[in-house]
């Protein structure tokens, strides 16, 4: 593409789309390849941070994303009047954990490594845009897979999942395997465990 200044052209294409916009998509649109991309993107980036502007480009999921930079979220929220979100609860987080480093996973699989009951607190990290659907497990009755979005990386500040700190789980793998291949061998609905009516979600 001719006479076009490719940061400019990023610039105003990640502004107009107010979410993630692949690296490839860029590539594609503005004629170029992906590693001229990246590095007008970085170009930008630097140009953002160093003057402390009030937007900042972050790397999410294979592409940027043009965003509000943190420290002035408060100017912005007086002026927008938006109310701030409440944080997640003990058993929203310890879902959103099993979800991001076992995903996709089922409701069924979150409840076996949580021991109780999660509908509710999948069901809120869905409603914050946290996880999605991601099709169906090839197991009896087709149970609904989970997976983070692009907003918990934007929330989170990760490119990837990938980027999730190392933890160990050597004992709930072990766990959580055996699971699986008992789901597999049954076609009966499997008790995940007796929740007592007063244990909070």
């Amino acid at each position: 593409m001719e006479n076009v200044n490719i940061e400019y052209a990023i610039e105003g294409i990640l502004f107009a789309a107010g979410e993630p916009v692949k690296s490839s998509k860029l590539a594609a649109v503005l004629e170029s390849t992906i590693e001229e991309i990246d590095k007008a993107a970085k170009k930008l980036q630097e140009s953002y941070d160093s003057n402390m502007r009030g937007l900042k480009i972050i790397e999410i999921d294979e592409g940027y994303q043009l965003c509000s930079r943190p420290e002035y979220y408060a100017y912005i929220q007086d002026v927008l009047g938006e109310q701030r979100r409440q944080a997640l609860s003990n058993a929203a987080m310890e879902a959103l954990a099993i979800i991001a480093y076992k995903q996709p996973v089922t409701k069924g699989q979150v409840e076996f490594i949580r021991g109780v009951n999660s509908d509710g607190a999948v069901n809120r990290l869905v409603e914050r845009g946290l996880v999605e659907e991601c099709g169906r497990l090839d197991a009896p009755g087709r149970p609904i897979l989970f997976r983070t979005t692009q907003n918990f990386l934007r929330c989170f500040g990760l490119k990837t999942p990938q980027e999730l700190p190392a933890i160990d789980f050597s004992k709930i793998s072990t766990e959580y395997e055996q699971y699986e291949i008992e789901s597999a061998d049954t076609e009966e609905t499997i008790d995940i465990a007796e929740v007592d009516e007063n244990t909070e979600e």
